[in-house]
């Protein structure tokens, strides 16, 4: 049914079965409920994978916290 994502188009469609389910009210351990969790998972390794950011220096932390 799913499949790892490849392409930025299959990211963008994704996203989008992502958000139209999250608008729904869905019942734990329905299809649609673990349609739901399976592309959440596929679309956080397609991001930690293309947009893997450096994690913030301790002066950017400190600064962040204080505003």
């Amino acid at each position: 049914m799913f499949s790892p994502i490849k392409t930025d188009k299959e990211y963008e469609s994704y996203l989008e079965k992502v958000y139209e389910l999250m608008q729904c009210h869905l019942t734990p351990n329905s299809i649609k409920f673990n349609e739901l969790e399976i592309l959440s998972v596929l679309v956080k390794d397609y991001e930690d994978e293309k947009f893997n950011l450096p994690p913030p220096s301790s002066l950017e932390t400190i600064k962040f916290k204080m505003d």
